[in-house]
């Protein structure tokens, strides 16, 4: 599990008495993040996290746009923390996300929420992934570039420059309009959404990718990778909806 630099805290259960995103969130100062932007790549886009000021609680959680998968009336809500660059973020999303797909979600027993979490650092270029993935869901294709980013991390993850081109070829793959893709990447369009994710991971204490959240309890690491241990979580949650 891709981490930043706090040391996470032992527990010994598999979920863990959390923090719920709507209600009870303390964000005591929002602190601004760093800026970096996209020069001569034919737009003001930004590669980390841009400064938010003055939010309430509410409007934290509205513009991290968390992008939801399943029906609003499910029993079990899971909130997912994730970066694009994270080797075991891109193992839940290959394993586990397709099972939970078939066996919760499509049965309308849970609804999974998104939120980007950039770890920055060494995962350099995970910023600009998760505002193209926004941007291919303008085209409704968010959930299948979301996979391509996951399954093609050797080819732009590697790269020493950012990555714009190999993500413009990935929504030609996918279908998507290359001209609207390109332009709203190019764009500052995302970027506080996704900063907004980050500082709202930061609020709830996230310090690793990927975190999950159900029914408003974080979910232990060991657990977020292993399908039957997950399985038993959600099923005793469901049970007692």
């Amino acid at each position: 599990m891709a981490q930043t630099t706090r040391k996470p805290v032992k527990k010994k259960s598999g979920i863990q008495p959390f923090y719920y995103v709507l209600g009870g969130l303390a964000l005591v100062g929002v602190v601004a993040i760093g800026l970096t932007v996209l020069r001569n790549r034919g737009g003001g886009a930004a590669l980390e996290p841009v400064p938010l000021e003055g939010l309430t609680n509410q409007q934290l959680v509205e513009k991290a746009q968390g992008v939801k998968l399943g029906p609003d009336n499910a029993p079990a809500k899971m909130l997912v923390f994730s970066d694009y660059m994270c080797p075991y973020c891109g193992s839940f999303a290959a394993q586990i996300e397709p099972q939970l797909k078939q066996e919760y979600i499509n049965t309308g027993k849970l609804q999974l929420e998104f939120y980007d979490f950039p770890l920055g650092g060494a995962h350099v270029h995970s910023f600009l992934a998760a505002r193209a993935a926004r941007c291919a869901g303008e085209q409704n294709k968010f959930w299948e570039y979301h996979d391509k980013l996951f399954a093609s991390l050797q080819e732009w993850g590697t790269s020493q420059a950012p990555p714009i081109d190999k993500l413009v070829e990935y929504s030609q793959t996918l279908g998507l309009n290359r001209s609207d893709f390109e332009g709203c990447l190019k764009s500052d369009k995302y970027q506080e959404a996704v900063s907004a994710g980050r500082m709202l991971g930061d609020a709830l204490g996230v310090n690793a990718t990927p975190t999950l959240i159900v029914n408003g309890k974080r979910v232990r690491a060991n657990i977020g990778l292993d399908m039957p241990a997950l399985r038993e979580l959600l099923n005793a949650e469901i049970g007692t909806n």
